[in-house]
């Protein structure tokens, strides 16, 4: 890890830069894959199966009959590990549900927002390092309860063609409607575009590497929602001389293991615990199953020693990150002055993996340095709201004099008439 002490302000921009993520190079690779599939549909994404997946599948649909060897698969105690999980991220968004109200503007003028829900979704879930079956959760939970009629799941199979059976029954949890076996760019593709198997959503969710990253961005030009840009997933702990290493360096390494281009930095006032960190981190690393991966990582990773809690915030909230833990004695005063993160972790014993699996919050969240502009996934990122409003005769009458002289002085005359034919025929009545 790169150790930086006391940096000035205007070299804070440079430090705290993200690994690149250059999908300009890619573009022409996805460009060509989805042509495919939206021309060929499931022969198309078949055949990058087997090309990129090295599986050659007869369908692309999860039957109930996998669904069913893969309750049998799964463990008793994973299963109620899931189980503590989906309740947890279910109590949590269920309380994000809203409730619209009328709202009289003037004597006649009511408006009002109604919820509606996303028709038809699209997850997309990873498998290439691990079964990612907490993002079919995290997911799955807040569209189902935002009441999607469609929710629809890609993820690659195995080379036996199968999908992990923790990602099948956690699908069934949650309320996923389908599930197919299609990864990378191939599944963003059958979703955006549709096939004679996969149906075409309104919107895609969920992370992936960089090829997914860039399918993502090219059918949000045209075809489908996306939820928030992408980028390689990162933390940022601020903490202070009271910080407990041990757990400091744990959650650096829980994000280093995430990939290669993950980022994970220390944002601290003690030089004494940036040198127990260092020691930490040696110590932790080689018992890593993920070593080999977390070690890459930490090459993008920093350990930064700054002059005081307040320049500790103001690079917190520069760098924007997707997590942030703070383990400072007054962590509660710290936070109140964080503007831009994704997720907030307080305190010694809330570290990010709590957040990632089973606190009830979200775990897909902005990333790159986009905290400053987007928020996680939420029930709300599954609904749009339609506004209303009820204008009667008496309203038209009060608020109809002004839209005409707003409307003359854009020289916008057919929208005058549409309120002066009205206040003619009122007057023509009294």
């Amino acid at each position: 890890m790169n150790i930086i002490t006391n940096p000035e302000r205007p070299a804070w921009k440079e430090i705290l830069k993200r690994p690149v993520l250059n999908t300009d190079i890619l573009r022409n690779t996805v460009s060509e894959i989805l042509d495919r599939i939206r021309t060929e549909g499931d022969k198309a994404v078949i055949e990058y199966e087997e090309k990129f997946d090295k599986v050659r599948l007869a369908s692309l649909a999860a039957t109930e009959k996998e669904f069913a060897e893969a309750e049998k698969e799964v463990s008793i105690e994973l299963k109620a590990a899931i189980m503590l999980a989906y309740n947890n991220i279910r109590t949590f968004h269920s309380s994000q549900k809203f409730e619209g109200k009328k709202i009289t503007t003037l004597p006649g003028v009511t408006c009002w927002q109604k919820a509606v829900p996303i028709e038809k979704v699209g997850l997309y879930i990873p498998g290439g390092t691990a079964p990612l079956f907490s993002t079919v959760l995290m997911l799955a939970t807040p569209a189902q309860i935002a009441g999607c009629r469609e929710i629809i799941l890609c993820t690659p199979p195995d080379r036996t063609g199968k999908i992990h059976p923790a990602i099948l029954y956690a699908a069934r949890i949650a309320g996923v409607s389908r599930v197919f076996k299609a990864g990378g760019v191939q599944a963003i593709g059958a979703m955006a575009y549709g096939t004679e198997s996969v149906p075409k959503v309104y919107k895609i969710f969920g992370p992936g590497n960089q090829y997914v990253t860039a399918a993502k961005q090219q059918v949000s030009l045209r075809d489908v929602a996306i939820d928030m840009p992408a980028g390689p997933s990162e933390v940022a702990v601020l903490a202070d001389e009271s910080a407990n290493p041990t757990f400091v360096a744990a959650d650096l390494l829980s994000q280093a293991e995430h990939g290669t281009d993950s980022q994970a930095i220390l944002i601290t006032t003690s030089q004494d615990l940036l040198q127990a960190v260092t020691e930490e981190v040696s110590r932790q690393l080689p018992s890593l199953f993920r070593r080999n991966i977390a070690e890459k990582s930490l090459a993008n990773s920093k350990l930064i020693l700054v002059r005081s809690i307040d320049e500790a915030i103001d690079m917190a909230n520069e760098y924007a990150p997707e997590h942030l833990i703070i383990e400072t004695k007054d962590y509660q005063s710290v936070a109140e002055r964080i503007v831009n993160a994704g997720s907030v972790f307080l305190g010694a014993y809330s570290p990010e993996s709590a957040g990632d699996y089973a606190s009830g919050t979200n775990h897909t969240l902005p990333t790159n340095g986009y905290a400053k502009a987007y928020s996680g996934v939420s029930v709300d990122s599954f609904i749009r709201k339609i506004t209303y409003q009820e204008v009667t005769a008496e309203g038209i009458a009060t608020i109809g004099p002004a839209i005409e002289v707003l409307a003359a002085n854009e020289y916008l005359d057919a929208h005058k008439n549409a309120v002066s034919v009205r206040l003619e025929t009122l007057k023509r009545t009294i």
